[in-house]
């Protein structure tokens, strides 16, 4: 069974059209979330509930179900206030995809493999459908490190990056390259982050590449992986252009 075929549409009123600047592809960037709430039901309902102001495009239930609820090319409500790679309101460029999980207050779990399988088989469709980049593939706190933790340090990045579509954690890191606070800060900055909250932003970054303590502290090995990631990104980008395959 195709993939098409076994989503559920469930429309939510809960969105507006996108304003898509001249020469811009409508959509550049996927924003992976995690409900955060006691079920997946209780999600789907609140994010069709025309009094929440809030939705998304898929939602994927841990079983494997995928629930569509907002047209890819229509802006739906899920990133807020948001920056990347200098670029803000993300809503207006990006697909956003709810992963159900209790999150961190309500008894945060590892994701499910049937679950992990069908976000994998979900962004890869869409990264190929609107051609976005790996890079832009991205954690809801990514974008909103002040605000947002999902969909945090249990979720599997390294699997998405073993499909090329998104990025983790490198194998082999090269050395600390010794960076002061303030030049690792920019150094974030540059990758993609708003590193108004240097602390915040640094927690984010290490929930999606330095999963095993994300305390926001800048350490030699999150300057290592920071480091490896922008020599690793520099290189394929001149390899292959920048159409993330």
């Amino acid at each position: 069974m195709s993939l098409a075929d076994e989503i559920e549409w469930r429309p939510s009123p809960n969105y507006n059209a996108r304003v898509v600047p001249e020469g811009q592809r409508p959509i550049r960037h996927i924003i992976l979330h995690y409900t955060g709430m006691e079920s997946g039901e209780a999600a789907v309902d609140w994010l069709c509930n025309p009094e929440s102001g809030v939705s998304s495009h898929y939602l994927v239930h841990e079983d494997g179900r995928i629930i569509q609820m907002v047209e890819e090319l229509d802006r739906a409500w899920h990133a807020g206030v948001s920056r990347w790679r200098g670029q803000s309101d993300l809503n207006s460029s990006s697909i956003g995809i709810e992963i159900q999980n209790p999150g961190h207050e309500w008894g945060y779990r590892p994701f499910p493999d049937v679950q992990m399988r069908q976000v994998i088989r979900l962004v890869a469709t869409l990264c190929v459908r609107h051609r976005v980049d790996r890079a832009d593939v991205t954690g809801h706190a990514d974008i909103a490190p002040t605000r947002k933790p999902d969909p945090g340090e249990l979720f599997d990045w390294p699997r998405l990056a073993q499909h090329r579509i998104a990025l983790a954690r490198p194998d082999r890191l090269l050395a600390d390259p010794g960076w002061t606070d303030a030049a690792f800060g920019l150094a974030l900055e540059r990758f993609g982050y708003d590193i108004t909250d240097p602390k915040a932003a640094t927690r984010a970054f290490q929930q999606h590449f330095r999963q095993t303590n994300p305390d926001g502290i800048v350490d030699g090995e999150t300057r290592a992986v920071l480091f490896t990631l922008q020599v690793l990104e520099e290189q394929r980008l001149q390899a292959k252009g920048e159409d993330g395959f």
